[in-house]
C-alpha cells in the first residue's frame, strides 16, 4: 500500500526534474523514494543551499525545482534562502519534515507560523490528502510566482494512504489587458517625446514582452534600458544596457535626459532607479505592471496591466516616427564609443588589484557562453557592468531581493545543474563566499564547467564605504586574508590567487582546454576603488 511519502514523491517526479535536497528525520521517506525512482537528487551541504538551488535554477531555466529539508534545524536554516525567493517571486516547493501531528514534541516549533512570517503559505499533507496537496503546492507556486512549504508531520510520513479528498481546481490565470484609453495616453506621450526611453524589467522578461517592445521603440526612435533581471532582452545596439546601481556611469547618465521613460515589468526599487535620479529629466514617468498600484512617487502614469498584453497594444497605437530622432543625436550609442573610459592602473592606491580592469579582462577571457551568479556586496556591480550577458537568463542575482549574502555558492550549483552547456560564473566577495562555503563542494562536485571570481578585499565592503565615512570604527569590518584558490584546490578544482593582469593566463589556459570542471580565481581588490553606485548612495555623507 503506497505511504505518504510516496505518494508526494509521485508528485514531485511528475513536477521536477531534479530535487536540491538535504536529508534528516524529517524528509528521509520522500528522499528515500525519489533516489530509489531514479529521479535526479543533488544534495546540499547546508540547508539554505537546498532552496537557494531551486531558486536559481528555475530562474536559469525557467522550469520549477523541488527543494527539501528535514523539520526544526533543517527547515529553520532554510529560512534566509525561502525569504529570498519570497520577495524575488520565485516559485519553488520546499518540502519539508514537520512536528507529528498529534502535536509539538520539545524540539519542535510552530513552522507554519515562521513561514507565515515570511508571507509563505504551508500546506500540510495528512494520510487522505497527500498527492492533492502535493499538485496543489506545485499549482499555487507556478500560478503565484511564490515558494510554498509543503509539510509532512512525521508520524504521517510512513503511514498508509487513506482514501482521498478532492479540491475545487484552481481558476486560470489570465494576464490582464490594458485599458484602450491607457493605451492610447501612453503611445501619445512616447510619440511627442524628444528623448524616449523603454526600460524593461523581469516582469516583461516572463511576459514575452521583448519583441513587441523593441519594435515599439525602433518606431518612433527610442533608446533601450533593462533591469539587471532583464539583461540584453533587447538584443539592440540601442540598448544602454542597465538601469540603475550596475550601469555605467555613461549610459546612465544619457538615461536621465529622457523626457518620456516607459517602466514595463519594472519594480522601481531604489537601486533600479539609481536613488531616483534616474528619470531626473523626464515630465512623464510611465509605468505598467499587473501590480494595483505604482510602486514609485516618481510615476505620473500607472496602467496596471500585463506587459506583454500592453508591449503589443502600444506597438499597434505608434505610428513611425515623422523625422529625426533621439537616435540619429546620439550615434555613439550604436557606435559603442558611449562604453569607452579611460585605462586605469592594475592597483589601486593602497597597492592591492583595482577590479576593473580584471573585471573587463574577465569578460574577454571567460567562455561567451555563460551565466552570471551573482552574490551580494559591494562587488556586485564589476561584473554586471563590465561582462557581456547573453540573455536575461544569464544573469541571476539570488540574494538581492532580500539584500542576503551568503547563497552563493548554492546558487552557482543550482544553475550549473539547469543549464550545463553553460559555464557558470559565480560572482562573490569574500565575506558572502565565507558565509556560503559549505556548498563549494556541492559546485565542485555538479558542475560541468564552472568559474569561481572571488572579488576578495579581506573587509566587508559594503559596510566599509557605507559606515567607516560616517566615523564607525572599522575593525570589525575587516576579514583575515583567506586564498580562496587553495580552499578550491583542497576540494578538487583548480585555481590561482591573481597578483596581476598576468596571472589571468593560468584562467585563459584552463579555458583554452575545454573549460571542463570548476576554477577559483581569487583577486585581492583594493578597498579604495569604490563602486559608481555605492558613492551615490552616499553622496551626501562626507568622506574622512
Amino acid at each position: 500500500m503506497p505511504t505518504v511519502s510516496d505518494a508526494v514523491a509521485d508528485v514531485i517526479a511528475e513536477h521536477s526534474e531534479v530535487v536540491f535536497g538535504l536529508m534528516g528525520n524529517g524528509n528521509a521517506w520522500v528522499v528515500g523514494n525519489l533516489t530509489a525512482r531514479g529521479v535526479r537528487y543533488v544534495g546540499a551541504k547546508h540547508e539554505a543551499g537546498t532552496v537557494a538551488m531551486a531558486d536559481a535554477y528555475y530562474r536559469a531555466t525557467g522550469r520549477m525545482a523541488t527543494a527539501t529539508v528535514t523539520y526544526g534545524a533543517g527547515f529553520t536554516n532554510a529560512l534566509t534562502a525561502l525569504a529570498e525567493a519570497r520577495m524575488a517571486r520565485i516559485p519553488l516547493v520546499l518540502v519539508a519534515g514537520d512536528a507529528p501531528s498529534t502535536g509539538l514534541r520539545p524540539w519542535d516549533i510552530e513552522q507554519e507560523t515562521a513561514a507565515r512570517a515570511l508571507d509563505v503559505l504551508t500546506l500540510t499533507v495528512d494520510a487522505a490528502s497527500a498527492d492533492v496537496l502535493a499538485a496543489r503546492a506545485f499549482d499555487l507556486a507556478e500560478q503565484e510566482r511564490t515558494p510554498v512549504v509543503l509539510a509532512i508531520p512525521h508520524d504521517l510520513a510512513g503511514a498508509e494512504l487513506e482514501g482521498q479528498v478532492a479540491l475545487q481546481p484552481l481558476a486560470e490565470p489570465v494576464p490582464a489587458a490594458p485599458a484602450a484609453q491607457a493605451v492610447a495616453r501612453a503611445a501619445a506621450a512616447l510619440q511627442a517625446a524628444q528623448r524616449p526611453l523603454i526600460v524593461a524589467g523581469r516582469g516583461a522578461v516572463l511576459a514575452g514582452a521583448g519583441p513587441a517592445l523593441r519594435a515599439a521603440g525602433d518606431r518612433i526612435g527610442a533608446l533601450f534600458a533593462t533591469s539587471a533581471m532583464a539583461r540584453n532582452l533587447f538584443g539592440s545596439p540601442w540598448d544602454l544596457g542597465v538601469a540603475g546601481g550596475f550601469g555605467r556611469l555613461g549610459p546612465v547618465q544619457l538615461m536621465r535626459q529622457a523626457d518620456v521613460v516607459l517602466f514595463a515589468g519594472c519594480s522601481l526599487n531604489m537601486f533600479q532607479t539609481r536613488y531616483g535620479t534616474l528619470t531626473a529629466g523626464a515630465h512623464t514617468v510611465i509605468q505598467v505592471d499587473e501590480l494595483p498600484a505604482p510602486t514609485h512617487e516618481a510615476v505620473t502614469d500607472f496602467i496596471q496591466a500585463d506587459a506583454g498584453r500592453f508591449a503589443e497594444a502600444l506597438l499597434g497605437a505608434l505610428a513611425p516616427a515623422g523625422g529625426p530622432t533621439w537616435r540619429d543625436a546620439v550615434p555613439q550609442v550604436a557606435g559603442g564609443s558611449l562604453l569607452a573610459e579611460p585605462e586605469v592602473p592594475e592597483t589601486g592606491p593602497d597597492g592591492r588589484l583595482d577590479p576593473r580592469p580584471f573585471a573587463r579582462a574577465l569578460d574577454a577571457v571567460l567562455p561567451q557562453d555563460r551565466t552570471v551568479v551573482q552574490d551580494g556586496g559591494h562587488f556586485s556591480g564589476w561584473m554586471p557592468m563590465y561582462a557581456r550577458i547573453p540573455d536575461p537568463q544569464a544573469l541571476l542575482l539570488v540574494g538581492t531581493a532580500f539584500q542576503t549574502i551568503g547563497l552563493g555558492f548554492a546558487a552557482a550549483a543550482g544553475a550549473a545543474v539547469g543549464r550545463p552547456e553553460r559555464t557558470t560564473v559565480l560572482v562573490t566577495g569574500d565575506g558572502g563566499g565565507l558565509m556560503a562555503l559549505a556548498d563549494l563542494p556541492t559546485l565542485v562536485q555538479h558542475a560541468a564547467s564552472a568559474v569561481v571570481v572571488v572579488f576578495n578585499d579581506a573587509a566587508y565592503g559594503a559596510e566599509l564605504h557605507q559606515y567607516a565615512v560616517r566615523g564607525v570604527d572599522p575593525a570589525a569590518m575587516y576579514i583575515e586574508e583567506v586564498d580562496f584558490a587553495a580552499l578550491g584546490r583542497a576540494l578538487g578544482a583548480e585555481g590561482v590567487k591573481a597578483r596581476s593582469l598576468a596571472d589571468l593566463d593560468a584562467l585563459r589556459a584552463w579555458v583554452d582546454a575545454g573549460a571542463r570542471g570548476t576554477f577559483v580565481l581569487d583577486l585581492p581588490v583594493s578597498r579604495e576603488v569604490v563602486a559608481e553606485y555605492m558613492q551615490e548612495s552616499m553622496s551626501a555623507v562626507p568622506r574622512k
